[in-house]
């Protein structure tokens, strides 16, 4: 499954501070409709992203009937991104 939408970067301070982009309620509600095919414990789900032109993977993360895509320092540099930049981001999931 491949998706495409745009966010803005947020601070969430939990046990380690991240910085991440909320998935919309479409494609969130398009993740949960595989999740149980895809993750691989406690809701964590891998996928392979991309911002700009940096791929990367990582993990979405549920949180409120939504997910958090996590967004890397190395990606945050590389892009030359700031907290409260709008990034569209591209993700393929194994379903």
């Amino acid at each position: 499954m491949d998706l495409e939408f745009s966010g803005e970067i947020i601070y969430w301070r939990g046990p380690s501070p991240f910085h991440f982009v909320v998935v919309p309620e479409e494609p969130s509600a398009a993740i949960e409709a595989v999740a149980s095919l895809v993750t691989y414990g406690w809701g964590v789900i891998p996928v392979q992203a991309r911002v700009g032109r940096t791929e990367f993977r990582t993990s979405l993360f549920p949180r409120a009937e939504r997910y958090l895509v996590p967004i890397k320092v190395a990606v945050r540099r590389a892009e030359e991104l700031m907290l409260g930049d709008t990034v569209t981001i591209r993700l393929h999931l194994d379903a």
